[in-house]
């Protein structure tokens, strides 16, 4: 079977390492051969893969960085909508899914010559409702909020690819993050971010502006070996009931993955694989837990100004089923400091906008860029296959108008000023740190006065972003004198 695992634009050469340690674990092994693609040059928005049907639950419980898990049903070429429907019907999608399930299609398209990607989507919703009222006598519903099949199909200039999506609801959502800060950042997105800064665990790692934790929470879940996908797949109790400040709906076992629900994966050898893949997760983290018997020795550090993000870090850090509480506290930026006796470590951030911005100790008043920003938080990032589709030119408009509400506020001379004295900051009290900070701002070096060593291009939803690495030296003693005469 082939594959095509989805990840945010910028990230395919961290997913392809990270496929590559998934496919070398011994309970991957057992499962078949996985063949994994050459990485790609530029950005493709995924990573191809052939290997056993048993390979994609492998990969949607482990891989941190993969948005969807795309199993490739056919691909042929076409002209127009009819060639869609005839390749759609003359799949076997009884084989796959029974008429009392409910269906999602979606299609995306780069430059294909079909004038309406809306109609191109019927086209296959209705041949493959058709294929299945032919063979059973019913129709299956359509459900686009919470379906149990989605089908999704690609358009190039001259191919169609039809997929079934063996992830369900997208894989960021690992089913933790209950409440959001002002900032929000896709789990999986943090996860690659971290594995694009080096960051090994055991080393040391601060976010000053945690928010409500999204990188800290990746991080000891990787340390610990706490699996992705690892409340979805039932691996703990009862699940958490979200509160009344969640932002989506919080993902159960109840909600699973795409592939619990086909039919290939519910029999036996299939579920006894599922098992023993858990069973191989579960003795893996208590191996880990041995290994990092306190939260003191992640040696993962947090701080922010809002307590009520500080709380929902809290929150968070328990619902993901991490140890004790977070090493956290409530605290200005600009008056934190390495943790005591660490000389070199890892910073990473994501500078909040808007209101919860901090000047000063203070906070910003305009609430217009982060409600602009919230919008983009739950909508499906198509973005993250490099295509075109019907909406991207409203998704475009929204990008700009985000973009231009950030440079408004980068030109309030507080937040300038805000930013020239937090460069100077880290200048004089993070000096042998590597510092890493993601944002949209590609300007932001200069303001903070800091050469930056390394930027990578990477996409936070539908907004363009840079991960800039600044080299914090160390600095020199001003007293060392020359010579004794």
């Amino acid at each position: 079977m082939r594959f095509f695992v989805v990840c945010p634009g910028g990230l395919e050469l961290p997913l392809a390492q990270e496929l590559a340690e998934i496919a070398q674990l011994p309970e991957s092994q057992q499962l078949g051969k996985w063949v994994i693609e050459p990485t790609p040059t530029s950005p493709t928005g995924g990573i191809g893969l052939a290997g056993p049907i048993s390979v994609a639950m492998a990969l949607n419980l482990h891989s941190r960085i993969a948005s969807r898990v795309l199993l490739q049903m056919a691909q042929a070429p076409y002209r127009q909508e009819e060639d869609l429907y005839k390749l759609a019907s003359g799949l076997a999608w009884e084989d796959w899914f029974t008429s009392k399930q409910t269906l999602r299609v979606d299609v995306t398209a780069h430059r294909s010559p079909l004038k309406s990607l809306n109609f191109a989507t019927l086209k296959i919703k209705d041949a493959i409702v058709d294929r299945l009222r032919d063979v059973t006598g019913d129709r299956p519903s359509i459900d686009t909020a919470f379906p149990d099949v989605r089908v999704q199909a690609h358009l190039s200039a001259t191919h169609v690819t039809i997929y079934i999506d063996t992830s369900g609801e997208a894989l960021f959502k690992r089913g933790w993050r209950d409440e959001k800060g002002d900032a929000p950042l896709k789990e999986n997105l943090a996860a690659g971010i971290l594995s694009l800064t080096g960051w090994k665990p055991g080393q040391t790692l601060f976010d000053p502006m945690c928010g409500s934790g999204t990188f800290l929470i990746e991080a000891a879940q990787t340390a610990l070996c706490i699996p992705p996908g690892a409340i979805r797949a039932g691996m703990y109790g009862n699940d958490a009931k979200p509160s009344r400040l969640a932002y989506r709906p919080l993902v159960t076992s109840a909600h699973g993955f795409g592939f619990q629900r086909l039919k290939p994966f519910q029999e036996s050898a299939e579920q006894e694989s599922w098992a023993h893949l858990k069973e191989a997760a579960l003795t893996r983290i208590l191996e880990k837990r041995k290994q990092f018997s306190s939260v003191d020795s992640l040696k993962i550090y947090g701080g922010d100004i809002n307590e009520r993000l500080v709380a929902m870090y809290q929150g968070n850090w328990q619902r993901a089923q991490l140890p004790d509480q977070p090493m956290v506290r409530q605290i200005d930026a600009m008056a934190s400091k390495p943790p005591s006796g660490v000389i070199h470590g890892t910073m990473l951030l994501n500078p909040p906008y808007g209101e919860r911005l901090v000047i000063k100790g203070g906070r910003g008043q305009d609430r217009s860029l982060r409600d602009k920003n919230d919008e983009f938080s739950d909508v499906e990032n198509r973005y993250e296959l490099n295509l075109e589709t019907g909406r991207q030119s409203a998704k475009r408009t929204s990008r700009e108008s985000l973009k231009k509400l950030q440079a408004q506020e980068e030109q309030d001379p507080k937040f300038v000023e805000f930013l020239r004295q937090f460069g100077q900051h880290l200048k004089d009290t993070f000096g042998g740190w590597n510092v890493f900070v993601l944002t949209a701002d590609m300007a932001l070096p200069g303001q903070l006065r800091i050469k930056e060593s390394k930027r990578t291009p990477l996409f936070n939803g539908p907004l363009e972003c840079r991960l800039f690495k600044f080299e914090m030296h160390e600095k020199r003693l001003n007293n060392e004198s020359s010579t004794n005469g």
